[in-house]
């Protein structure tokens, strides 16, 4: 579905800006009527948008931060009261620092490291698309679940881009899902299909990273 054009709200709160020092009125009075009219516009838009339905949500893109953005809206909806799954693809050699942390939510939160590893670990291409399957026939039941309010693919598109898991399986496995079920899908290089079939993509741009600069190695809290 292509995107919905700028409404002239839209264009309205553009042209007002952000305020701050961008904004161009020099006097205290000028500013605060530009920003109050900018809170009118603003309200106006969030009224108009009203619509509450199940996303799919796809963090991909060669930067730091995809796991972390996925497990931030995790910790959100668990603090909603709302129950969650969390299914990893490919890793699975360690207990990340995050899965320690959320075991207090309890039963609210299913996690499961299905994977065995980077390829160059396992070494074996029959296990490890054998580990994948089963990692996604654990994702559908959870996916079909009314009860989980997000499910958490992580992963899951280096397993597509690697070829141990068919993107038409992903997308049937999307329309499983419960009308308010929101699903997020990491991973770098996740397929065009995918991108088009998702209602929010960002994409983690890689600037500069202390492994690759430095020869600093990866450490707790940061990349586990």
């Amino acid at each position: 579905m292509p995107p919905t054009p700028d409404t002239e709200l839209d264009r309205a709160a553009s042209a007002l800006g952000m305020g701050g020092d961008l904004a161009p009125e020099a006097s205290a009075e000028a500013y605060r009527k530009r920003m109050a009219r900018r809170r009118e516009v603003q309200q106006q838009r969030v009224g108009e948008r009203n619509l509450e339905k199940g996303l799919v949500l796809v963090f991909t893109g060669d930067g730091k931060g995809k796991t972390t953005a996925a497990l931030g809206l995790v910790l959100r909806t668990l603090g909603h009261g709302e129950r969650v799954a969390v299914v990893q693809f490919i890793k699975g050699g360690w207990q990340p620092g995050e899965a320690k942390a959320l075991e207090l939510f309890g039963d609210a939160l299913h996690w499961h490291a299905l994977g065995e590893g980077f390829t160059w670990e396992t070494q074996d291409r029959d296990r490890d698309r054998e580990l994948v399957q089963q990692a996604w026939q654990r994702s559908c039941s959870y996916l079909a679940d009314a009860e989980r309010k997000l499910v958490v693919l992580d992963e899951v598109n280096v397993a597509l881009k690697l070829g141990y898991l068919a993107v038409e399986q992903v997308i049937e496995g999307l329309a499983l899902r419960p009308p308010l079920t929101h699903v997020a899908l990491t991973g770098r290089g996740a397929p065009p299909a995918l991108l088009e079939r998702a209602d929010l993509v960002t994409e983690m741009k890689l600037v500069r990273h202390p492994f690759r600069e430095q020869g600093v190695k990866a450490q707790a809290g940061i990349e586990f």
